[in-house]
């Protein structure tokens, strides 16, 4: 039976201020990427999220983004240097994982967040530097990385292993980057359009841009934003529709 990863962004409240449903999220992911405090998150979330992904058996990665709470890491912080993006990156995965060792679990991959991803998608030095960051601390750690851009160059640079995502709730422009979330129609609400299209790519290993342009890309995970309004419905939707397809829902392999 072919399979496909699904990944969800979650463990992003701070304090007492809430943001989407993590524990239905986590019964419809297969895999999930925490912040780790410097976008979202703390270290009472951090710790909860990980217990709900345990006591599932789901896999947890780090979600590190820029220092930037009230943006909510969607903000381009330029003028940051190789080191301070490697810094930054180190940082947020060992909060993880000292986070997820008190709960005996093990952080298995690392997905950037928000603008630093955007950013590094067409942009070699920070590309390479997140890649650096994560190779640090343990080059056994997988790297998610949108199909297609300057993130895969990088890990491949580096050696680590790959999870090439593609995401559900989002539309792509014609270079295969992701719709600016200040545009219209950047993020996709349709519950049974959105299940249509992941199926779509899983069967084809294409994606189809805003224009209409057929793209192939490598996919091993398909990304669920926790903070989309009806993000729970939507991942039912995708998750009934692959198993209805005859596609079954499965971690991607890691090393560790």
């Amino acid at each position: 039976m072919a399979t496909i990863d699904l990944n969800c962004d979650l463990g992003e409240s701070f304090g007492m201020w809430e943001m989407g449903n993590d524990a239905a999220m986590i019964d419809l992911a297969s895999s999930v990427n925490i912040a780790c405090g410097y976008h979202a998150g703390d270290a009472d979330v951090m710790r909860k999220t990980v217990q709900l992904a345990k006591a599932r058996n789901v896999r947890i990665g780090a979600h590190p983004g820029y220092r930037d709470l009230h943006g909510f890491g969607r903000r381009p912080i330029v003028g940051l240097t190789a080191l301070e993006i490697e810094n930054l990156i180190a940082y947020q995965i060992g909060a993880l994982q000292a986070i997820a060792a008190m709960e005996g679990y093990k952080v298995t991959h690392v997905k950037a967040h928000g603008a630093i991803s955007n950013v590094a998608c067409e942009d070699d030095m920070t590309a390479r530097a997140i890649a650096a960051g994560i190779k640090a601390v343990d080059r056994n750690l997988t790297f998610v990385v949108l199909a297609n851009s300057k993130l895969v160059t990088a890990g491949e640079a580096a050696g680590l292993p790959l999870a090439h995502e593609v995401f559900a709730d989002r539309a792509y422009e014609d270079n295969g980057n992701l719709v600016s979330r200040k545009k219209p129609g950047a993020v996709l609400h349709d519950p049974v359009m959105v299940a249509d299209r992941v199926v779509k790519m899983a069967q084809t290993g294409e994606v189809i841009s805003i224009t209409g342009k057929v793209i192939k890309m490598k996919m091993d995970t398909v990304c669920i934003h926790g903070d989309t309004p009806g993000a729970v419905e939507l991942g039912r939707h995708v998750r009934d529709g692959l198993k209805a397809a005859g596609i079954d829902v499965a971690p991607f392999k890691t090393a560790l």
